[in-house]
């Protein structure tokens, strides 16, 4: 398989990692769009959000399980952003399912609260 994210979590790309547990990976963006940019991965493949199903959807728990506890071993104590886009629509491109963690600003809503208008 040709994927970027199997491939960092595989050690084949380097990353700026951030936490890692059986079930996911977090590493930095490499172009973040706050001052904290992570992006967690299920280590398991899956394209993305319309492809979570009841036999792979405790993947999701996980990423969230791991977003609460970076939160709280880096001090997001005024708040952080989980998003997840789903197709190219959605501005989705690597096609594995990825969540981003944003925080270190007070962030508005839509994408030109964050300085993105694509």
């Amino acid at each position: 398989m040709d994927c970027l994210f199997c491939k960092i979590i595989a050690g084949e790309i380097p990353s700026a990692k951030v936490y890692e547990d059986e079930y996911v990976y977090c590493f930095k963006d490499i172009a973040p769009i706050a001052p904290v940019h992570y992006l967690i991965i299920p280590k398991e493949h899956i394209s993305g959000a319309s492809e979570i199903t009841e036999e792979n959807s405790m993947l999701v728990a996980k990423v969230f399980e791991a977003a609460a506890k970076i939160a709280k071993a880096e001090g997001f104590e005024n708040g952080f952003r989980v998003i997840t886009n789903c197709g190219e629509d959605a501005g989705q491109t690597v096609h594995h399912l990825h969540f981003h963690l944003l925080a270190g600003v007070k962030m508005g809503w839509g994408p030109e609260s964050l300085g993105k208008t694509e």
